[in-house]
């Protein structure tokens, strides 16, 4: 039984929302070229503009562990679907909250952002700001270029309320641990503000009525502007908002051919996994249940952050983006409820963006990372990008384009195990808890190098569910040569040349 039956109604509302986001046609943009120099520049007038010197504004919603596998459940995010062009290969350069959220704000990979974690010397807001990472985001760039800026939800693991508000943001509302959903605190413009455990307190609820506050104030001002909200949710222990409360509980676990199978030649962190007891399954499906419930406030969100840019009059000029900060893994490769790995289900997550010359109902496949999301930000609002950013502006692919030369292949890098008890992402065995590795990710493979000299190669051209690790038979040369090239490349130039096999 899906969900979609419950809100049908809902679902031809955010159709008629995406029709009407798509209304303008796909503008001129700045061509692009196989060299890392069209990452850098800035085109003389954003793509996608509705009028000239009009900047675009931008609405960023960033889940937290949301998986491919919960998409269908949301009708608005299915509407966005509709109204815009879906990034088919999108990846993360590591399957795990902080990290991934790092390279995002700074367009660079673990090994430049020195963010690898959650915690500890090498992860976490603290190591985020020892390396000066908070003068790198793209809200820096944004604020600096007149434009209204706000944050909201989770910002990096470690960050507590009564932190200092980073800069860059005009509009700050962020949390420390919002994972239930209620009893946290919001750091709201410098000033904590406790919410407790009524219905009107579920955090998601509660961002959503300010981020439409904010549209209609910066819509107002006449300023462009950039909102980012970034939920917990469908993070552990997967609260939906009262409303939501069983809503799925009919609704099965969506199995896929590596449910509770190991692959072949497994690497010795996960070959000796037995398979899902009893319990272990009904657990997952009561989780993945329990996951779809909590996502149905996040759609709720995005179909009222639709219905506010439509009110103001500024839909036609915003570039409306939705993603996940990493996937997760619920009896894939008998593991429980997790991430962290390089498989597809951890790696792997959506990316759909609306907007100004954007088509309808495009589906892009080129490879696409995480950390290309600052420089397309910062090329769509006509700035200059750093060149000691590592990612690759993707304007030109959300304008339809399908430029020669696109990359190759895409980085992944992860430290491990993870033992910090402090982090809500610690893991044990079962739930997978993989030793350091650095992987590369290319349209039809999957190669994983591990810190204790084990490797992985997937050919997922014939083995689309990395089943059978095939390493033992030979590696094409090209994998390892690109995954030394890109885990030691600085800079747009290096890391682009990195990502072109020979």
């Amino acid at each position: 039984m899906s969900v979609r039956r419950i809100r049908v109604r809902r679902l031809s509302v955010v159709l008629l929302a995406g029709a009407l986001l798509a209304a303008v046609g796909c503008t001129s943009s700045s061509s692009s070229s196989s060299s890392a120099s069209a990452s850098s520049s800035s085109p003389a007038s954003p793509p996608g503009s509705t009028s000239s010197g009009s900047r675009p504004n931008f609405v960023f919603v960033l889940t937290d562990d949301l998986a491919w596998n919960l998409v269908s459940h949301m009708p608005h995010v299915l509407g966005l679907e509709k109204a815009g062009t879906t990034m088919s290969k999108y990846y993360v350069v590591d399957s795990l909250c902080c990290p991934s959220r790092s390279a995002i704000f700074t367009g660079e990979y673990p090994h430049d952002d020195g963010v690898f974690t959650n915690s500890g010397s090498d992860g976490g807001y603290a190591t985020f700001n020892a390396h000066g990472d908070q003068q790198k985001t793209w809200a820096v760039a944004l604020h600096a270029a007149g434009y209204r800026t706000a944050m909201m939800g989770k910002y990096l693991n470690g960050y507590q309320p009564r932190d200092p508000i980073p800069p860059g943001w005009d509009e700050w509302d962020v949390a420390g641990n919002g994972y239930p959903e209620f009893n946290y605190n919001l750091n709201e413009n410098g000033k904590v503000q406790h919410y407790g455990a009524q219905p009107q307190d579920y955090m998601v609820d509660v961002l959503s009525a300010k981020a439409g506050a904010f549209i209609d104030s910066a819509a107002g001002s006449g300023q462009p502007f950039m909102l980012e909200v970034a939920t917990f949710a469908p993070h552990a222990p997967y609260t939906p908002a009262p409303r939501y409360a069983n809503a799925a509980a009919q609704v099965p676990y969506p199995k896929s051919p590596a449910y509770d199978r190991l692959p072949s030649n497994a690497s010795s962190w996960l070959q000796d996994h037995p398979p899902l007891s009893v319990q272990e399954q009904a657990t997952i499906t009561t989780d993945y249940r329990k996951r779809v419930e909590a996502d149905l406030a996040v759609d709720d969100m995005i179909g009222h952050l639709e219905a506010e840019l439509q009110a103001r009059g500024v839909a036609n000029n915003t570039y409306f983006i939705f993603s996940s900060d990493n996937g997760y893994h619920m009896g894939e490769y008998r593991l429980d409820p997790g991430k962290q790995t390089a498989f597809d289900t951890d790696i792997h997550v959506p990316l759909i963006v609306t907007g100004p010359g954007v088509p309808a109902g495009r589906v892009d496949g080129q490879l696409v990372s995480n950390i290309d999301l600052c420089p397309t930000f910062e090329t769509l609002a006509g700035l200059p990008v750093p060149a000691t950013v590592d990612g690759h502006s993707l304007a030109v692919l959300w304008h339809g384009q399908d430029p020669p030369g696109w990359r190759q292949a895409i980085l992944i890098e992860h430290h491990g195990p993870d033992n910090s008890p402090a982090d809500p992402d610690r893991q044990n065995n079962q739930e997978g808890d993989p030793p350091s590795y650095e992987a590369v990710r290319t349209a039809n493979a999957l190669y994983v190098r591990y810190d204790n000299g084990q490797q992985e190669y997937y050919d997922t051209a014939t083995d689309p569910y990395e089943l059978n690790n095939v390493a033992s038979k030979g590696i094409p040369p090209d994998l390892p040569k690109a995954l030394n090239a890109m885990e030691n490349c600085h800079t747009a130039a290096a890391c682009w040349a990195a990502a072109h096999l020979s």
